[in-house]
C-alpha cells in the first residue's frame, strides 16, 4: 500500500511542528510545504530536508493542483476562508488547524467510523476541545450528559499571539464542540494561562452533570477513551481517578507534548497537530482503500 500526498500550509510553529510529525506516518508522504515569507523558518527547515517550499500561499496550490491531496491548512481563520473554497474546487481534502470552522468539528477519538463520510474539509475544533471532548462523549455514551463544563489551564509560554487574541473564539468553539461532538445537552469552556515557570505541563478538568450515573460504566468509558487518544497522543493521560458527587463526575486530565519542535510543556499545542495527523491518516486510509477498489480511477 502506498502513501497520498500531503502538503502544509502555514510555515509557523504549528506547520514545523506538522512537518516533523508527518516525516513518521506511515499513510501520508509530506510533498510541500507552503507560505508566504520565504525567510520563515518552518520553509528554511523544509527546504533542508529537501521538501518542495512555496513562499506564495495558496496560489502555489492553483499552480500545482497535484502536489497534494490533503492539505493541512495551519495559517488563520482568514485565510482559512479563501483557502477552504479554492481548495474544495481543485478537489482536495483540507484539514483546517484555524478557527474558521469551514467544516464540521471533528475528534479522532471520536469519530472512529469514517466509511460513510464524504468530506472536503474539516475542523479540528481547539487544543482544549482535543483534550476533553473525548471524555465528554465517552461519558455521555453511557450517562447521558446535561451540562459539561472544562477548564483548560496551559502554559503562558505556549499561548502565542493567535492564541491569545482567539480567547473568546476558543471559548466558543470549544463549547459547542462540547454539545455538537461530546454530545453534552450544554457545555462551557474556560482557558486559563498559567504563567509559572518553570512552565506548566497542559491540564484539562472536565465537569460533568449526568441524568444516568453508574460509576463502574462511568469509569470504564473514561479509561476506554483515554488508551485511544494515548493512540496518537502519547503524553495524554489521567492525573487522578475521576471523582464522583451526586450526580457529578470530575475528570482530570494532563497532557504532555512529543517534543518534536514544541517544547514538552506545550501539550496543548502538540495536541492539536497529533490530532490533525491522525484525522488525515484517517481519510487517507479511506483514499487509499478506494484506490485499491478501483485502480483505474
Amino acid at each position: 500500500m502506498g502513501k497520498i500526498k500531503a502538503a502544509i500550509i502555514g510555515s509557523g510553529n504549528i506547520g514545523t511542528d506538522l512537518m516533523y510529525k508527518l516525516e513518521r506516518s506511515h499513510l501520508l508522504e509530506l510533498t510541500a510545504m507552503i507560505g508566504i515569507d520565504e525567510e520563515s523558518e518552518g520553509l528554511k527547515r523544509a527546504k533542508q530536508k529537501g521538501y518542495q517550499v512555496f513562499s506564495n500561499g495558496i496560489d502555489s496550490m492553483i499552480e500545482n493542483p497535484t502536489v497534494a491531496d490533503i492539505v493541512f491548512d495551519a495559517t488563520s481563520a482568514k485565510a482559512h476562508i479563501r483557502h477552504a473554497k479554492v481548495l474544495k474546487q481543485l478537489g482536495i481534502m483540507a484539514i483546517d488547524l484555524t478557527p474558521a470552522a469551514r467544516g464540521p468539528f471533528f475528534c479522532p477519538a471520536v469519530h472512529m467510523n469514517l466509511s460513510s463520510m464524504k468530506l472536503d474539509n474539516v475542523n479540528m475544533i481547539t487544543c482544549g476541545g482535543q483534550a476533553t471532548i473525548p471524555i465528554v462523549h465517552a461519558i455521555n455514551q453511557v450517562a447521558d450528559v446535561a451540562y459539561a463544563e472544562i477548564v483548560a489551564t496551559i502554559s503562558s509560554l505556549s499561548a502565542g499571539p493567535g492564541t491569545r487574541a482567539n480567547i473568546d473564539e476558543f471559548t466558543i468553539t470549544t463549547r459547542r464542540g462540547i454539545e455538537e461532538v461530546g454530545g453534552a445537552d450544554q457545555g462551557k469552556a474556560l482557558i486559563i494561562l498559567n504563567p509559572a515557570d518553570p512552565p506548566i505541563l497542559m491540564r484539562d478538568t472536565i465537569y460533568c452533570e449526568v441524568k444516568n450515573l453508574n460509576e463502574p460504566l462511568i469509569r470504564e468509558a473514561i479509561e476506554a477513551v483515554v488508551e485511544k487518544v494515548k493512540q496518537y497522543v502519547p503524553g495524554y493521560r489521567l492525573k487522578q481517578e475521576p471523582l464522583f458527587d451526586g450526580n457529578r463526575v470530575t475528570v482530570f486530565i494532563e497532557v504532555e507534548g512529543a517534543g518534536d519542535y514544541f517544547p514538552a510543556y506545550a501539550g496543548n499545542l502538540d495536541i492539536m497537530t497529533a490530532a490533525a495527523i491522525r484525522v488525515g491518516e484517517d481519510f487517507a486510509r479511506l483514499m487509499l482503500n478506494e484506490q485499491a477498489m478501483n485502480p483505474s480511477t
